[in-house]
């Protein structure tokens, strides 16, 4: 049986534009959500989320998805492509373009030695 959680609930009942509505339908306050989040995945695999993994979650699945850094940049609303590139964008793995673009490289003749 799923379980039924208030954040579950919410996002059915509510017509708010936000994410984590407060019980108006306006802008929540961050402790308040970040408290509601503690007690909603208390006991889950998920305990210890914090709501900005959100925004990091997202980050990795339009970079996955092939997006650039500058559309990730402005979905997630940064003014610059490096905090986006330096803060959310997964480092260490290598491109698909990078393989292919340096096994095609020209070869580089030596210079005949003039002595």
């Amino acid at each position: 049986m799923e379980r039924d959680s208030p954040l579950k609930r919410r996002s059915v009942d509510s017509e708010s534009p936000w994410v984590f509505p407060s019980a108006t339908g306006t802008l929540r306050d961050p402790d308040n959500t970040r408290a509601r989040i503690r007690q909603v995945v208390a006991g889950t695999p998920f305990e210890g989320l914090h709501p900005h993994d959100f925004r990091h979650y997202v980050a990795g699945v339009l970079d996955d998805a092939g997006l650039s850094a500058r559309e990730i940049a402005d979905y997630l609303g940064h003014e610059r492509i490096s905090t986006t590139q330096e803060d959310y964008m997964e480092r260490g793995v290598v491109g698909e373009k990078a393989a292919p673009a340096l096994a095609t490289r020209p070869e580089v003749e030596e210079p005949e030695n003039e002595g």
